[in-house]
């Protein structure tokens, strides 16, 4: 179990449009991460494109890991922490590995379901995603300094 705490955590959960916004910011991110990936690997592979299996288990690992050390160390990616947004635990902790994972998985189920997994956050008493049920965190909007 994770003993560290935010300083505070008792914000409101953020908006849908906070963190559509944050994925945006996100994606960009990643796909620098992707072609970076991309690079190395052509540069092992004679200059010639790369494909397969071991390519795609890469990325997805990379992914996951891009993800799983921002949420788990501070709680805010990139784009999270343009727009003042953070995952927490529901007790108001980093999240830890299993979180991390679930989320991430989680995720992308509620994104290939045509976005209901976010959508559901609309109809939700507690503006929660299904990611956010599943992996039991949230993401808060956090105040101005």
């Amino acid at each position: 179990m994770n003993n560290r705490s935010f300083k505070s955590h008792n914000h409101p959960n953020a908006t849908l449009i906070k963190r559509l916004l944050a994925i945006v910011y996100d994606s960009l991110s990643v796909m620098a991460v992707w072609m970076l990936l991309g690079y190395i690997f052509i540069a092992f592979n004679d200059g010639e494109a790369v494909s397969g299996p071991l390519f795609n288990s890469t990325v997805f690992l990379i992914t996951f890991l891009f993800f799983a050390l921002f949420w788990t160390r501070s709680g805010q990616t990139l784009g999270m922490l343009a727009w003042r947004l953070r995952i927490e635990s529901e007790q108001g902790q980093p999240l830890n590995a299993k979180q991390a994972l679930l989320r991430f998985m989680c995720a992308i189920l509620s994104a290939l379901v045509f976005g209901m997994g976010y959508w559901w956050m609309l109809v939700d008493n507690n503006k929660l995603t299904w990611h956010d049920r599943w992996s039991s965190s949230r993401v808060v909007q956090l105040p101005k300094n």
